[in-house]
């Protein structure tokens, strides 16, 4: 499904361009804009889910992927050794800026805890 009100849709459309890290049939990532960590990225599927809070059971082979994605983006940066971290945000008080499920791979630097 396609949103054509969606920043991210469009991305994945082709119609903004990004820095694209990978893609195939049911992932996208791209290099985040705004990066708060050395390696940033962002890994979202292809078909427009709006948060976490949409997802069902049924959804379970795409999450799969996209974690699959996950760490083979964090192997090729070289972040395995020193950790990453993979965080998804749902809704505005969290932190949601763009309504499609994705997940910043952030890594290359130490990560401070309790996060926000």
């Amino acid at each position: 499904m396609f949103d054509e009100t969606c920043l991210f849709c469009k991305i994945i459309a082709g119609d903004i361009p990004s820095d694209i890290v990978h893609a195939d049939d049911v992932v996208v990532a791209f290099n985040d804009i705004n990066p708060v960590a050395p390696v940033h990225q962002l890994i979202l599927p292809r078909r427009h889910v709006a948060s976490a809070a949409e997802l069902t059971e049924a959804d379970g082979t795409m999450l799969g992927r996209l974690f699959d994605v996950a760490a083979a983006l964090a192997a090729k940066a070289g972040l395995p050794d020193s950790g990453y971290r993979i965080v998804t945000n749902v809704g505005s008080d969290a932190g949601q800026s763009v309504p499609h499920l994705h997940f910043h791979l952030l890594g290359g630097r130490r990560m401070a805890w309790p996060p926000g």
